[in-house]
């Protein structure tokens, strides 16, 4: 084994050296969005650093339901026990040193909401999004671009014969000029909700109903946004990007059997569990205000946002469940309440933000934690158990990919993941994306309507772009 590094040319736009693998199986892009600093203009310390390219996995984990299809070059193996489990034992095998990137090879995909039925005890009434529970590719090498540096590697720990084998085509591929062919994407249908208004409204008072009663504090209400759809998710996905950049945004092409693939298009704003070295953080949102074209309507929803004593009272909520959940693996006193309720504003929507910090334990890895926050908080309610009961009862869909995690955990011990908000899963011709927040007991019905209609905005505006016969 042996560090292999080659470095390419920089390029702002990280969807050029993509888009070499972009359609293959497996292929999958973690996306920064090039967020910038707002003193300096240019990608920040926080955001907007790095973009990840990864393809070809030298192992792959697909969960549906009880079983774990484990592939790789010895074969497939069936699994039955916990999936966080069967990934700690694999990746164990695959230890390296530490590295100046953050991604050098390892696990990388998504872990759905829905895989939180393995760890908590959840009623199964809700249809399946059918998409598996979880898919990660385990690579062998990525392409990291950083755009502080505006530098570009490729980058193996070689662990794999067949990398060292082809890591000279690997170079020329990432190399050569490239031109992308460009394929149409196409809107086919209006957009349809899995709720109506009205039903909207009565799974909002009879959660209203259960935090009277004593029953929890707050619940994640959402619903489903679909439309038909046609041709290149990937071009959706660049369009995406540009109309509204996001920190932890992804693009992932996956195979749902031999012949076809369906696509996950991330635009979260909301990191869920990093980690570096031994230091973890975490940054909830909750609290939502719409953007407004007018600057004095924008800094008036901005200020009206800050002063809300309701939306702090719920961020604080979040907070405290993921001290809890973030002390399962944590040295005990480490965890702090870095900042409180920040202001940070997107393309459509301003959010409340808040960073907690700990000191992992030397005995847990960085899967042993996300597990014990999984699913994350602020897309649960709390307490969390029975907040993800009452989700089951209301919604009329398994959520899927939404509100799950999207990220990747390297061969040298570093992890990272997006809460997957503001996501879109595309398959069979149809695009399913969702918009809720948190219900608290002096939540308007009204109000938390329009703010799910403010969350989708980004994609219904995605989806007018695209539409037919315009």
């Amino acid at each position: 084994m042996s560090l292999l590094i080659h470095t390419l040319a920089y390029h702002h736009d990280s969807a050029r050296l993509f888009e070499r693998v972009a359609h293959e199986p497996w292929a999958m892009l973690l996306d920064s969005g090039q967020m910038q600093d707002p003193q300096t203009g240019k990608p920040g310390s926080e955001y907007g650093r790095y973009d990840i390219i990864v393809a070809r996995p030298q192992a792959t984990f697909v969960t549906i339901g009880e079983q774990t299809t484990i592939r790789d070059a010895r074969g497939e193996q069936v699994e039955t026990e916990d999936p966080f489990i069967l990934l700690n034992r694999y990746l164990a095998n695959y230890q390296a040193v530490p590295v100046d990137l953050p991604f050098s090879g390892g696990a990388l995909g998504y872990f759905s909401y829905d895989l939180g039925r393995r760890l908590e005890a959840i009623q199964q009434q809700n249809e399946t999004e059918d998409v598996p529970d979880m898919m990660l590719g385990i690579y062998d090498w990525a392409v990291v671009v950083d755009h502080r540096r505006q530098k570009s590697t490729l980058i193996s720990h070689g662990f794999f014969a067949e990398t060292q084998a082809n890591w000279r085509a690997l170079c020329q591929l990432f190399d050569a000029p490239f031109t992308a062919v460009e394929q149409a994407f196409h809107v086919c249908s209006e957009v349809t909700s899995n709720l109506t208004e009205s039903a909207y409204h009565a799974a909002f008072d009879r959660i209203k109903s259960y935090i009277q009663a004593g029953d929890c504090y707050q619940v994640n209400l959402a619903q489903r946004f679909s439309a038909a759809v046609s041709g290149d998710a990937w071009q959706a996905y660049k369009k995406m990007r540009e109309i509204s950049p996001a920190p932890f945004m992804a693009f992932m092409q996956l195979p749902m059997n031999e012949e076809a693939c369906f696509q996950v298009m991330s635009n979260s704003p909301e990191r869920f569990i990093q980690v570096v070295g031994d230091h973890v953080e975490t940054r909830p949102i909750k609290g939502t205000r719409p953007r407004d074209a007018d600057a004095e309507k924008d800094a008036a929803f901005a200020k009206q946002l800050q002063e809300s004593t309701k939306d702090q009272a719920e961020n604080l909520m979040i907070v405290d469940l993921l001290r809890n959940d973030i002390g399962k693996s944590c040295e005990t006193g480490s965890v702090k309440v870095e900042k409180l309720f920040q202001l940070q504003s997107f393309a459509n929507v301003h959010h409340l933000v808040s960073i907690v910090t700990a000191k992992l334990k030397p005995s847990c890895t960085v899967i042993d934690l996300l597990r014990g926050c999984f699913p994350g908080g602020s897309i649960t309610g709390a307490p969390k158990v029975r907040a993800m009961q009452i989700i089951e009862e209301l919604e009329p869909n398994r959520r899927g990919v939404y509100c799950g995690a999207i990220g990747y955990i390297s061969f040298d011990g570093q992890l990272d993941t997006n809460i997957a908000i503001r996501t879109a899963i595309i398959h069979q011709e149809q695009m399913h994306f969702y918009a809720g927040g948190g219900i608290v007991a002096d939540s308007d019905s009204h109000k938390e309507y329009l703010e799910t209609l403010d969350k989708a905005s980004t994609m219904m505006k995605l989806l007018e772009l695209f539409k037919m016969n315009q």
